[in-house]
């Protein structure tokens, strides 16, 4: 699929990317106002008399919405969000996630790969990795992000729930192989089972600015979209735990078929600018 896009999406104002009004994060303030019975407060009724019971309107709770701006300092984002430090994927990751490797300079986050210095040297490579606190479910997730262009790296927006979480494998990817940052690898991961990969031409070079990607998560199908332009979709085994929204950038080993060979270059970054969740779905254009 080749998608001709030439207007850069995210690029609007930095503060209100869509043109819309940002949304913001829902608290869990919703209440059910007692009645007065339930408050001891009303009159005694007889055993033997019956009332007709009043139903009490509840406060629905709001739809949740989050909007990080990334052009802010980390300390803005830290109650909500957290930066990897200290391990290693392992497998096909040649790198120890560093919490110097995500800065937050000239109104953008950085994700970073770079030499590790720390360690006992058999991983070399340092990368940075992004992350919620809270766990989100069906709804549109979108991200404004130049990722790196360079053989044998990745850099990625994604949900992600695991063993780590006392969850099943349930994951929905989206990923720049820096070996060819004209197109972007979609993929999808339910309960550990994958091989979702789709992969769509996008008719410019995603590292040379800054463009909207999303997709569309519901009960039986997630939909992708590149600049608000939907550009695929699936319905086969849809994943259903909610996640966390995460980003990071690493270096391949052992997985050259797929990306290339790393060939050491350092350091490099991937570059963000917000990214938003809605509960409600896709908002409106």
């Amino acid at each position: 699929m080749l998608l001709l896009l030439s207007t850069v999406a995210c690029g609007a104002t930095e503060e209100n990317p869509n043109n819309a009004t940002p949304p913001v994060e829902a608290g869990d303030d919703a209440q059910v106002t007692p009645s007065a019975e339930e408050r001891g407060d009303g009159p005694e009724v007889p055993a033997e008399e019956s009332t007709q019971a009043t139903d009490t309107p509840e406060t629905m709770p709001e739809p949740v919405k989050v909007y990080a701006d990334l052009s802010q300092d980390y300390n803005a984002l830290k109650d909500s969000y957290e930066i990897a430090n200290g391990w290693s994927n392992g497998s096909m990751f040649n790198c120890t996630w560093r919490k110097k490797n995500c800065t937050f300079e000239d109104g953008v986050m950085k994700l970073t790969i770079d030499l590790d210095g720390q360690g006992n040297g058999a991983i070399p490579y340092s990368g940075g990795e992004f992350r919620s606190r809270e766990f989100y479910g069906y709804g549109y997730y979108e991200v404004c992000m130049k990722p790196i262009k360079n053989d044998g790296v990745v850099s990625s927006f994604f949900t992600y729930t695991g063993p780590s979480d006392n969850n099943p494998w349930d994951e929905i990817d989206i990923e720049f192989l820096g070996k060819d940052t004209t197109k972007v690898q979609f993929n999808y991961f339910t309960n550990g089972k994958g091989n979702h990969e789709k992969v769509v031409s996008l008719g410019f070079d995603a590292a040379e600015d800054f463009h909207t990607y999303a997709f569309l998560w519901e009960e039986n199908a997630i939909t992708w979209y590149v600049d608000g332009v939907e550009v695929h979709k699936a319905s086969l085994n849809i994943p259903k735990t909610p996640s966390k929204i995460m980003m990071n950038v690493w270096p391949g080993t052992g997985v050259d078929g797929w990306l290339n060979a790393f060939d050491g270059t350092t350091p490099i970054s991937a570059e963000y600018k917000y990214f938003l969740y809605d509960e409600n779905g896709k908002p409106a254009e």
